[in-house]
């Protein structure tokens, strides 16, 4: 049965970074199976094809995607709750799907009005992200009460999904999820489009125009990542890592893709002497992302967060190549035996590990073959859609059995009849 899916994304979707492939993958695989969905989320953000997208009011002075932890969301949600309260009245969902605490806060009255499930996709914790972003700290005031918002929305959920394995258990651990309403469907990948490289000639070509755009010399091996700029994200870390090993290395070269802010980052390099080896395109749009990753003979995934998804390493697995990670369980969950791990937080180490892949070519074939097989086995989109429509079926059917009318008991006339 098709069902009518309200989805909530309290971010300037779309915006070409982890958190917003997931919502673009999953809306497009939702609607292959038959479903119809609309997605209501901020002014900002690029429209994609085929996505019934309706936005929140227009805010002249922020033109800019809002990424992570912002003063601005707080009216930013109230407008996208406004939005989200006239598609509801106009389209009656069966699913209130939300991304983000943030959103299922917006679709928690939505759920009432509607006697629709609410379905939280927890792609980490709220409050931590805020930490990591240095939004807030823990001894601000506002710490605990939105610890405990986020611990209510968790429970209000009818149910909740999350991007990995490792946050379904941090989530089982802290108890403020039902186990019957906790479930893993972790990122996905379109390994039709992420594939390797074939050498074909005209993938070459393409290639050694993209490099000669990009200003990368020949002869120069590349590490390639894509995802946002941040020190939460290990951006800071990864520059520092690219100083030790050019220092031993001077034929490689990194490309570190991504947004906001490259600047920055640019000028950091060129503070540690490295800006000729380390290239920041900034944002790459997703549609061509396939070909960036096409030139990295390694990835690598030096996030921080320790409850946050780390999508990425699904493209990096789909296109064959051998991924240097640090040792979070996220990584590990999605890499298994196919990745290298370095030290957590450690940048000589990330350098270290790095050399290892790029000088041992046997090792990187190996890891290389190993990722692409894991993803096209386990990380389809297919796969994850297949789930989330046993979700919803469970969800329905729990809150059409909390909210039916009970019974009415049959009371006999004890007065005789002539």
């Amino acid at each position: 049965m098709p069902y009518t899916i309200l989805m909530l994304a309290s971010t300037s979707f779309f915006s070409d970074y982890g958190n917003h492939v997931r919502i673009w993958e999953e809306a497009r695989a939702i609607q292959r199976r038959g479903h119809r969905l609309v997605l209501a989320t901020y002014h900002n953000g690029d429209d994609m094809p085929g996505l019934d997208i309706r936005r929140s009011w227009d805010v002249p002075w922020i033109k800019r995607a809002v990424v992570g932890s912002s003063r601005h969301k707080l009216y930013l949600d109230v407008g996208l709750a406004w939005r989200a309260l006239r598609v509801a009245l106009s389209v009656r969902p069966d699913i209130i799907h939300a991304h983000t605490h943030e959103a299922a806060a917006i679709g928690l009255p939505l759920q009432r009005l509607c006697n629709a499930p609410l379905i939280l996709d927890y792609q980490g914790s709220m409050t931590s992200e805020m930490l990591d972003h240095g939004f807030l700290t823990e001894r601000h005031p506002l710490y605990l009460p939105l610890a405990r918002l986020e611990r209510l929305l968790n429970q209000r959920a009818d149910a909740v999904t999350t991007s990995t394995h490792n946050a379904a258990a941090l989530l089982r651990r802290d108890g403020s999820v039902a186990p019957e309403r906790l479930f893993a469907v972790p990122d996905g990948v379109d390994t039709e489009r992420f594939r390797p490289y074939d050498g074909s000639p005209a993938w070459a070509a393409q290639r050694a125009e993209l490099r000669a755009q990009l200003g990368i010399p020949e002869g120069r091996r590349i590490v390639v990542y894509i995802g946002l700029l941040a020190p939460y994200q290990g951006t800071n870390l990864l520059i520092d890592a690219a100083r030790i090993l050019l220092s031993r290395r001077p034929d490689v070269h990194f490309l570190i893709m991504g947004h906001p802010d490259p600047h920055s980052y640019r000028r950091y390099a060129a503070s540690l002497g490295v800006a000729g080896h380390v290239t920041l395109p900034g944002r790459i749009i997703y549609r061509d992302l396939h070909s960036y990753l096409a030139l990295g003979d390694v990835a690598v995934a030096p996030k921080m967060s320790l409850t946050e998804g780390n999508g990425k390493i699904a493209n990096y697995m789909a296109m064959g190549l051998p991924t240097v990670a640090f040792a979070t369980p996220v990584a590990r969950e999605i890499l298994g035996d196919a990745g290298i791990y370095a030290r957590l937080g450690d940048a000589s180490d990330l350098a270290a590990k790095l050399e290892l892949v790029l000088d041992d070519h046997e090792l990187a074939a190996r890891l290389g073959a190993a990722a692409r097989a894991r993803a096209v086995a386990e990380l389809s989109w297919e796969r994850a859609v297949l789930s989330l429509e046993t979700i919803y079926q469970l969800a329905l059917a729990r809150r059409r059995a909390r909210t039916a009318p009970a019974p009415t008991a049959y009371h006999e006339d004890p007065t005789p009849r002539l």
